[in-house]
């Protein structure tokens, strides 16, 4: 499944993930500190939706669109 999203009050304009039995596969972030973007891609690729959640959770990003995929 594709998840394409437009989050408010953060610098990124757009977040395309691929989700796969809950499973993000990938995930493109377009705007934002590139180096930052990189490397959160990185360590979420793989990772189950759930548990991404659980550890980007309070922190003041809007990744609240995964809940709905765990």
């Amino acid at each position: 499944m594709i998840i394409d999203y437009q989050p408010r009050g953060v610098c990124s304009r757009r977040m395309t993930l691929e989700v796969e039995e809950g499973v993000i596969r990938s995930i493109r972030i377009q705007g934002g500190c590139d180096g930052n973007l990189q490397g959160i891609s990185r360590l979420v690729e793989g990772m189950e939706v759930s548990e991404a959640i659980r550890r980007l959770d309070g922190i003041p990003v809007s990744y609240t669109h995964l809940r709905a995929h765990e």
